[in-house]
């Protein structure tokens, strides 16, 4: 992160957050950027966070050996916390450990950074996890600093939709959890409209005004369109035929299966899945046979614009119930890249608003194979058709979603409510 001004005495901030640079979870690039544009702006920022280990879900090489890390920064401090990832990654009893312990070390962690005598304007604490909402709540009350609750995806509801907790005993306690966490917050922060019904909903109607809308952003001068004959393709041995992309996190929340159907109807179209998750495994396992799709493995950041320029078309599939729940902050990324996006989303969220606002891309019914193929059908018989989404996208991104300006929104929300 670059040497940002002098940090302002008058806005000290605690951030508690599951993901930070170094890591490579997509989470942990919001809130590094949202820090480095809040330190910019004159903020001193302590940052509580986990060991970099995202990527292979176990603590990666050289950060082991301890549970607790701190670093002095020019702008604040880094306390890196460890994880307890568990080796199962379908495993939500030992997950829901984890993230209990990770919140009770990271809670304790967040009363002393940065001097426990001093004043404190606001701690923001993301989630998912929930758990980190009351931590910030509790620490907070110790250190007298409201709570800014910073919710990327609105849980359980998302988990629930997917069938991922079923268990009716932890689907209260969590939905009990959600409840108290907005209550005790000094302000709500979600990523659209959609969620912000969605939350306020769960409110006294007296409380609804604390929900707050402030979206992800892409850097789009780090994310720049480029030639489709990547080094990315010789690596993969793809030639020059059409390529389907899918580049993210391989979870159970994104309607994968389509991939494996439209591969099976469009053979001369190569499938690109791109990333690393949960449902990784299985879908490979169901995409034996079919030799049209392809997996990719996690890269690194440097080689983000690289990665999406080697797709002539994206998507963003998510299961029917979780567009107002979800935003899926790849899409800024695929607009910022150039490329037109195929979306299998639920209608009049915020994707496809996104996607009709700018003319980057087609939206489909979630979960249909039939729509979805129909809409692949369209993208691939129209050429002319596809750079000229990719090229409004570009402009959307540009004139939208700016880092800077997300990060003066939260400098302003944090200076109301700490006042």
């Amino acid at each position: 992160m670059n040497r940002p001004r002098r940090p302002s005495k008058r806005n000290r901030v605690v951030v508690l957050c599951p993901h930070f640079a170094p890591d490579t979870a997509p989470t942990g690039d919001v809130m590094t950027r949202i820090v480095q544009e809040m330190t910019g702006l004159g903020v001193e920022v302590h940052v509580v966070t986990s060991l970099p280990w995202y990527r292979h879900h176990a603590v990666e090489e050289g950060w082991a050996g301890r549970i607790v890390r701190r670093e002095q920064t020019p702008w604040g401090s880094i306390t890196r916390v460890h994880p307890f990832p568990s080796k199962n990654k379908r495993n939500l009893v030992a997950r829901a450990a984890a993230f209990i312990g990770f919140s009770v070390v990271a809670g304790v962690c967040a009363l002393f950074v940065g001097g426990w005598r001093r004043r404190v304007t606001a701690i923001i604490a993301m989630s998912p996890p929930l758990t980190l909402g009351l931590t910030g709540w509790l620490a907070g009350v110790v250190r007298r600093a409201p709570l800014v609750f910073n919710i990327q995806d609105v849980f359980p509801d998302a988990a629930v939709q997917t069938g991922a907790i079923t268990n009716r005993g932890i689907i209260s306690l969590a939905s009990w959890l959600e409840r108290v966490s907005y209550r005790r917050s000094r302000a709500v922060v979600v990523l659209s409209e959609d969620l912000r019904r969605n939350v306020a909903a769960k409110l006294p109607s007296s409380l609804a005004s604390r929900v707050h809308v402030i979206p992800n952003f892409v850097d789009s001068e780090a994310i720049t369109p480029a030639d489709r004959m990547t080094d990315y393709r010789t690596e993969l041995s793809i030639g020059d035929e059409i390529v389907v992309m899918y580049s993210g996190n391989v979870g159970f929340s994104q309607s994968l299966d389509l991939i494996i159907d439209a591969a099976r109807h469009f053979p001369e179209v190569t499938f690109l899945v791109n990333g690393e998750g949960s449902a990784r495994d299985s879908l490979r396992d169901a995409a034996k046979g079919v030799p049209n799709v392809r997996f990719g493995d996690y890269q690194p950041k440097e080689r983000l614009t690289e990665v999406l320029a080697t797709g002539d078309i994206h998507v963003v599939p998510l299961r029917r119930g979780l567009g107002s729940v979800s935003v899926p902050s790849k899409t800024y990324s695929i607009l910022a890249a150039g490329r037109p996006v195929l979306a299998a989303i639920d209608a009049d969220t915020e994707v496809t608003r996104i996607l009709a606002a700018s003319g980057s891309g087609i939206s489909v019914a979630p979960d249909d194979s039939e729509q979805f193929r129909h809409g692949l059908r369209a993208l691939l018989d129209d050429p002319p058709g596809r750079g000229a989404m990719g090229v409004a996208g570009r402009k959307w991104v540009e004139t939208h979603v700016s880092p800077h300006a997300v990060g003066r929104s939260y400098v302003e929300l944090i200076s109301s409510v700490g006042n």
